[in-house]
């Protein structure tokens, strides 16, 4: 079924960006890639996979909830919720909740990840 192979897949991605497996995030990841982060930066795929190559972007944890897929023959959405930490450079973001988006297209055989939004969760009063 194309919706649990999807669903692998982006668990897949997301064990690879925490672990830093650059090889296995790129190939993934579309030539044009693009993610906007919850402060609203757009990253390119070579911006976003040299600052986690580099260290400057650091996943200390990404762990999925339940993921939601619509997908067609050739390109799915993907939206979940997550419990993620994170480090910006010396910025230590504590663990929080976030709202993901994320566009896959099928191109040639594969699945690949062309756009990803992710939306900080606040927390209700």
């Amino acid at each position: 079924m194309i919706a649990d192979a999807l669903r692998s897949l982006e668990r897949a991605r997301l064990r690879a960006l925490v672990a830093r497996d650059i090889e296995f995030a790129a190939s993934v990841h579309a030539a044009d890639f693009q993610l906007v982060t919850p402060v609203g930066m757009v990253l390119s795929k070579v911006q976003y996979l040299g600052a986690i190559e580099a260290g400057h972007l650091v996943y200390v944890s990404w762990d999925p909830h339940d993921i939601d897929v619509r997908a067609h023959e050739r390109v799915a959405a993907l939206r979940y919720r997550s419990t993620m930490q994170v480090t910006f450079g010396a910025h230590q973001v504590p663990q929080a909740e976030y709202w993901h988006t994320d566009l896959y297209e099928k191109r040639s055989d594969d699945w690949q990840v062309v756009w990803s939004q992710a939306t900080g969760i606040q927390p209700t009063p």
